[in-house]
């Protein structure tokens, strides 16, 4: 196999995950589960920090680097890229994953809300 076919093979590979873990999690759930969230953040590109930062285009997005907001030390400088895997860590324990940043919400107990609310801001972050 020479390195263009299997460059489409691996990226056929990644396309279908992707597809298959968005059809996997229910958006509408997803939407119930950001209620929690929407206190503190919003999602509308060019839209106004609460609490917490604006969450327009987090997906790929480094810790700490949304312009206009002020991170705490610990998010600045941990150095995550947010995508589904650091996400999934991210809100399970927030402050196990990146101790001493500033978030107070303690995280989601339940897998399928995690997977939910993920589905539902790569919909609607970018």
């Amino acid at each position: 196999m020479n390195y263009r076919n299997l460059l489409a093979v691996v990226l056929g590979v990644s396309l279908f995950a992707s597809v298959t873990s968005a059809l996997a999690a229910d958006l509408a759930k997803g939407a119930k589960v950001y209620k929690k969230c929407k206190v503190c953040h919003s999602l509308k590109e060019g839209g106004k920090h609460k609490i917490g930062p604006n969450l327009f285009g987090i997906m790929g997005r480094e810790s700490g680097t949304a312009k206009g907001f002020k991170y705490s030390k610990a998010m600045k400088e941990a150095g995550v890229t947010w995508g589904v895997s650091t996400l999934t860590e991210y809100l399970t324990k927030p402050k196990d994953f990146i101790p001493g940043n500033k978030m107070a919400f303690p995280g989601l107990k339940k897998a399928e809300q995690i997977e939910n609310i993920i589905a539902f801001l790569e919909a609607n972050t970018k």
